[in-house]
């Protein structure tokens, strides 16, 4: 008697590279089709416990993918005069946390979100702040000011996880945005 296994076969094609995929019934790789779905509509999730809890205590913990390189380098090199604290942290923290933020940062990243956020920045900028990057911009432009700044339960662009409740999970898709006192955005 033969075995009957049934063969899938696929193909994707990413940015001109196309990639066969192949599996049986009985080795389908869920997981490997999730991360890439993962990797074309996020950035990377925070995974780094020293990064939450030291920068998390105080904001959110930012996504390292939403920046690149040369602006993270330069934020943790002004740390005792950050927006306006003191965020000094000893060495062995500070150094720690560098490396987090820059090996996983935007123009280091294989999420395509990230490599839009990095894409949209002139090479020779080193931006500061996620909102102050054309692509974050982009992204937000037709959200009335109202519904973020001139609403007490957000505040401003910069608060991320008030709107978008998977922030911390890296996922900033439009689909799942939820604006405080107004309800779900669809543009």
């Amino acid at each position: 008697m033969k075995n009957n296994i049934a063969i899938t076969a696929v193909v994707f094609t990413v940015a001109f590279v196309t990639l066969p995929v192949v599996w049986g019934d009985d080795d389908f790789r869920w997981g490997e089709i999730e991360e890439y779905k993962n990797r074309s509509n996020y950035v990377s999730a925070v995974t780094d416990p020293l990064y939450t809890e030291e920068c998390g205590g105080c904001h959110m913990a930012y996504p390292p993918g939403l920046l690149p390189a040369r602006s993270w380098d330069r934020v943790m090199l002004e740390l005792e005069n950050h927006f306006g604290d003191n965020a000094e942290l000893d060495a062995d923290t500070h150094r720690t946390i560098t490396r987090f933020l820059l090996t996983n940062s935007a123009d280091k990243s294989e999420y395509r979100r990230s490599k839009k956020f990095s894409r949209s920045i002139n090479r020779d900028e080193v931006p500061m702040r996620i909102t102050e990057i054309p692509y974050f911009k982009h992204e937000h432009d037709e959200i009335p000011a109202r519904l973020v700044t001139g609403n007490d339960k957000v505040g401003s662009f910069s608060q991320c996880d008030a709107c978008h409740k998977q922030a911390d999970q890296g996922r900033f898709d439009e689909h799942n945005v939820r604006i405080p006192g107004y309800g779900r955005w669809d543009d």
